[in-house]
């Protein structure tokens, strides 16, 4: 959109953020056929760090996937998992070996939800960038245009949590908060040097009281749950009709929020829905259905537990905290064995975080939740709890090819830990991110510090 002098003006005034919203008819900036697909915009320019190759040996490996090796062996080189097996498996010479005994090896953790470098540390209202809360539907912003990629935090969720690759995503605001971007947990002076190559994009949506009382607190719409499946509805509409001009083979003025919603029902985007009631669970796979798109991962889902069937059969993943509970009314009915019913019923089951302290201990979470479910006699063993933080999550964001489980060919994302994962007492000894040793905690050198940290109090803590 081009403005007047006179709307630039207005825009600099107190109190007219409406004057510079697009209220008036958009101009045609540039018109392009569909057979001239442009290229990607903000590329993933991500390299690995140097590494060498390495074995771990008599470890307890859990694969991600669901396995258990006792006495095992993890071979990796040129960044990708070479091997993974029991005690006979073969251990080229002069390469780097650590011995393992007592200690656990598992996939690199992946955070499905998280808002580190949208709302970093320190939180200040200068950081503050992960709503765009200026219209209730907003798939034209995309996280990583907020992302700071010296955020502290990071290398917090790397060193205390075993973090190698975590979704960045918009806030839940509005009903559409915009694309989510998945990121490799190393540091960059770009965010393009975070990017997880190759990872699909996903479209933030949100459902329940947030946006009905964000957008109900300014007298518009929507205020209520029936306003919020109609502009929902309302907006799949246009996205259709974009799509369809698009297609045409004719000229089209390019929408960067209908590229996004387009890119959805083109099954290039995934849906990741902040949604926290059964109920509407249930609306949103109904609307799913009615235009044509899937959603990968309900957030939150504190409710999930009453359609695990229903999740079940939809082949819809739920990120869940452990024990959560009480926080605002869409959350009273949250229990602590949501994720054992999930997973007792065939479900996919997910433990994420949304906080930049929770992120550092995903490994705990899982364990409160497994033996809430061994309370009510719903026994899970420990290989299939690591699934929540590894495989599960990888499928979700699209990118299990690639990572989630210790499977040769794979990114060589692994962590060794320095007791059963599962265990408080617990935690990172060593991560490498695609073969590159990025923690060792018996080494203050290799602990990444950000650009920001530099000479300021407890620089590269870790405790």
């Amino acid at each position: 959109m081009r403005f007047t002098r006179k709307a630039i003006a207005a825009c600099l005034l107190p109190l007219t953020i409406a004057a510079c919203t697009s209220t008036e008819k958009p101009q045609t900036v540039s018109s392009v056929k569909p057979a001239e697909k442009a290229p990607a915009p903000f590329p993933s320019t991500y390299k690995a760090y140097p590494g060498v190759a390495t074995a771990i040996r008599n470890v307890t490996i859990y694969d991600g996937e669901g396995g258990k090796i006792d006495n095992g062996v993890v071979f990796m080189s040129g960044g990708k998992i070479s091997s993974v097996g029991g005690p006979d498996t073969a251990i080229p010479a002069d390469i780097a070996v650590f011995d393992g005994t007592g200690k656990f090896v598992t996939p690199g953790i992946i955070d499905i939800h998280s808002h580190l470098g949208d709302y970093p540390t320190p939180s200040v209202e200068a950081h503050s960038d992960g709503n765009e809360a200026t219209s209730p539907t907003t798939p034209e912003v995309w996280a990583e245009h907020s992302v700071w990629p010296q955020d502290p935090g990071f290398s917090r969720a790397l060193t205390n949590g075993g973090v190698t690759s975590l979704q960045i995503l918009p806030g839940s605001a509005n009903l559409m908060g915009g694309r989510s971007v998945v990121l490799k947990n190393v540091y960059s002076r770009t965010i393009q040097g975070m990017k997880f190559p190759g990872a699909p994009y996903g479209l933030k949506m949100a459902c329940g009281e947030n946006p009905k009382r964000v957008y109900g607190s300014k007298g518009r719409m929507p205020s209520t749950r029936m306003g919020n499946l109609a502009v929902n509805r309302q907006t799949w509409i246009k996205a259709q009709e974009y799509r369809k001009k698009r297609d045409s083979g004719k000229e089209f003025t390019r929408d960067l929020g209908m590229e996004t919603l387009a890119g959805v029902l083109d099954g290039e985007i995934s849906i990741q829905n902040h949604c926290y009631r059964a109920d509407e669970m249930a609306l949103v796979l109904d609307m799913a259905k009615e235009f044509g798109y899937k959603v990968s991962t309900f957030h939150h889902a504190v409710e999930s537990y009453k359609i695990a069937d229903l999740l079940r059969d939809n082949g819809v993943c739920s990120a869940v905290w452990a024990d959560w509970w009480g926080f605002k009314m869409e959350a009273y009915d949250a229990i602590p064995e949501n994720a054992a019913i999930l997973q007792n019923s065939g479900a996919c089951v997910i433990i994420h975080s949304d906080d930049e302290n929770q992120i550092q201990r995903l490994n705990q979470e899982a364990a409160k939740a497994q033996a809430d479910g061994r309370r009510m006699g719903i026994q899970i063993p420990d290989a299939e709890v690591i699934k929540w933080l590894t495989y599960n999550p990888a499928k979700a964001l699209g990118i299990s090819d690639k990572t989630g489980s210790l499977k040769p060919g794979k990114m060589a994302d692994v962590v060794l830990w320095n007791g059963n994962p599962l265990s408080v007492y617990s935690r990172p000894e060593m991560v490498w991110i695609d073969g590159a040793l990025m923690y060792d905690a018996k080494d203050p050198k290799r602990r990444p510090v950000s650009d920001f940290e530099l000479g300021q109090p407890g620089e590269g803590d870790v405790k």
